[in-house]
């Protein structure tokens, strides 16, 4: 599949809808409450998951904890095995051997390799390493070609990523586009040519073209920052490409765009959706065409292009039916595919498809332990925020209880500029085993609602955006499902920081809070973000606060400037790696509190970066955060 190489910051009602929220709340009444799991069945790592097809089909890769010497802290590896039709045979076999750390993300490169990527404590400086996988020697996705692939990285300048043209074989890589301080995100076309790139200028972006890799880039479209233009990937002769584009409109559209005619009246739209914004779009290398485009309403939803992907999907969903779908990977003939079949009360399991025979192998469940049946429903909801705006999120209310006067925990997310969406979480279905419901809701600036929706966030940090989440907990208290005494919040990254808010400027809401990785400080949080948004800096002042002209917005928003209001038990937790958020955040907001004598407890990890991926870790992160929420909120 061809793949944009792009650069993304990643933070890092009514009646009818409470109807629906609590449609089975006679059945919950009438069931016993399920015992309690230990914390570790819900974070450990599975046993065996992350499964990818070689590209002959004939191999199976997938990840498995592996337990360090002499007692140290499991990490998951790469193992492969070998498949005889769809079921894997003989013994699997340990390719890689990390033990700092998990190893985050594998791709198989042909049929021979594996590419995975390391970074050192959470720094997020990801290298990428190479593995024969015969031999398993390092040999430190141009899915054409087996010896290449394209990467960018910034080791020429922290600021920017360049592309090269790296040999998987050798390493000797060759520069394909460099950087002049301004670009964003590159695409290329089915033959692995860069010929696209996203440029950033102040607060407007260009799209550059070149017809070749000899050709000079050129502008052909400028917009402005609130406007998305998108290269997906090309059609397959090359000569168009799809987008994804709101030029125009509130909502996000698929539509093909001819470079040489880019103008937003000749954009030929595929395909739009009058609630949400459409994205995802995919694309099949061995059938050569668009085959399908995702979005998210409550659940996810599917526009197909392509019957023989349509049929897919039908075929799979009879075979496990009331289970969510995704085709996670697949063989280069694309008649074999790994499937991910999951919904909103287990993580589900892994099997392999073969389209051919029409058949299903089970390999493996992600989470033995915790039963389906144990686990609580995730109902979508939605209610009116004060200025008028609807807002959208999932109610999770723990099995067994009468949803009245709950203890409850509202979880906002982190970005901000992302959405909750319906399914398995091990986060809220762990606080609904102990009792809570949880609440989530995409406050405006989330994205996926559209234009209108994002941009009403900009400048709302604290302020409409903090409103949202306050108005969540009223809906909350006002249909009776929340007690007003015993109401938590709990977010990270984004989220840390409206719980940090929550607690500031709505002292008297929340009982109990925690605060993962979140920023404390407007200002000295803008000093410390990674290089490589320097180029992005305009934008986000003007999406967030400009430090000198938006001063006095920033510091009467800023948590730790008014730690004096703060009256809640908090809870803290920081990596000291954290690239984003730095650690210094964390340590202001509990050396102020400290030094008033609020109740304030810190947690630091030092090989961990912006959120715990260490296993040991987690478990000693929620551990604590159970007895914390215990303590003050008495679920």
């Amino acid at each position: 599949m061809t793949r944009t190489l792009s650069l993304r910051i990643a933070f890092l009602l009514a009646p009818l809808a409470l109807a629906a929220a609590l449609a089975p709340a006679a059945a919950l009444a009438e069931t016993a409450a399920p015992p309690k799991f230990p914390v570790r069945d819900f974070f450990a790592n599975p046993e065996r998951a992350y499964f990818r097809l070689s590209d002959d089909g004939r191999t199976l890769g997938f990840m498995q904890p592996v337990a360090g010497a002499e007692g140290k802290p499991r990490r998951l590896n790469v193992f492969v095995q070998p498949l005889e039709g769809s079921k894997p045979v003989g013994e699997p076999r340990q390719l890689t051997h990390e033990t700092a750390r998990d190893i985050n993300i594998y791709y198989w490169k042909g049929s021979d390799r594996i590419l995975y990527t390391k970074d050192f404590g959470g720094d997020e400086n990801f290298h990428v390493v190479a593995v024969d996988v015969k031999t398993g020697k390092i040999v430190d996705d141009l899915p054409d070609d087996p010896f290449h692939v394209l990467i960018q990285h910034n080791k020429r300048n922290p600021e920017v990523f360049d592309v090269f043209r790296v040999d998987v074989r050798t390493g000797e890589s060759v520069l394909v586009a460099e950087n002049p301080g301004d670009i964003l995100g590159w695409q290329t076309d089915h033959h692995g040519r860069v010929l696209m790139a996203v440029r950033t200028k102040g607060l407007d972006s260009e799209l550059l073209y070149r017809a070749n890799e000899k050709a000079e880039f050129r502008t052909i479209a400028t917009t402005d920052y609130k406007t998305r233009l998108d290269p997906a990937f090309f059609t397959d002769d090359e000569q168009k490409v799809y987008m994804i584009s709101n030029r125009g409109r509130d909502k996000t559209a698929l539509v093909m765009m001819d470079p040489n005619k880019p103008q937003a009246e000749a954009e030929e739209v595929l395909y739009q959706d009058p609630e949400v914004d459409v994205d995802g779009p995919s694309w099949s290398n061995a059938r050569k065409r668009l085959t399908m485009v995702t979005y998210s309403r409550d659940k996810t939803v599917r526009k197909f292009f392509d019957p023989y992907y349509e049929k897919v999907f039908a075929d799979i969903e009879k075979q496990l039916p009331g289970m969510e779908i995704a085709l996670q990977n697949s063989n280069k003939a694309e008649d074999k595919f790994i499937v991910a079949a999951a919904n909103d009360r287990t993580p589900g399991a892994r099997y392999i498809y073969d389209a051919k025979a029409d058949t299903l192998t089970k390999l493996g469940d992600i989470n033995t332990k915790i039963p389906e049946a144990a686990m609580s429903f995730m109902k979508p909801i939605a209610y009116t925020a004060r200025d008028g705006l609807a807002i959208h999120g999932y109610l999770t209310l723990p099995l067994g209880k009468e949803p009245k006067n709950l203890a409850c925990i509202v979880n906002p997310h982190g970005g901000p500029w992302a959405r909750d969406t319906w399914g398995y979480n091990p986060e809220v279905q762990f606080l609904a085993n102990r009792g809570y419901c949880v609440l989530q809701m995409n406050f405006r600036s989330s994205t996926g609602y559209g234009r209108k929706f994002w941009e009403a966030g900009f400048g709302q940090w604290g302020l409409k955006m903090q409103d949202d989440i306050t108005d969540g907990v009223k809906w909350l208290i006002a249909q009776g499902i929340a007690d007003p005494k015993r109401v938590g919040i709990y977010g990270g990254s984004y989220g840390g920081y409206a719980t940090l808010a929550g607690v500031t400027f709505t002292p008297d809401l929340y009982a109990a809070a925690v605060d993962y990785v979140g920023v404390a400080n407007m200002f000295t949080f803008m000093k410390t973000i990674p290089p490589y948004w320097k180029p992005l800096m305009p934008k986000f002042y003007e999406m967030v606060g400009d430090p000198v002209k938006d001063k006095a917005r920033l510091e009467a928003t800023s948590p730790v400037m008014h730690a004096d209001r703060i009256k809640t038990p908090l809870f803290v937790a920081q990596g000291a790696r954290d690239p984003r958020v730095n650690k210094d955040e964390s340590d202001q907001m509990v050396a102020a509190l400290k030094k008033r004598g609020v109740a304030v407890q810190y947690m630091v990890k030092d090989n961990e970066g912006h959120g715990f991926r260490n296993e040991e870790n987690q478990f000693e992160f929620y551990e604590a955060m159970e007895k914390f929420l215990a303590a003050h909120m008495a679920p």
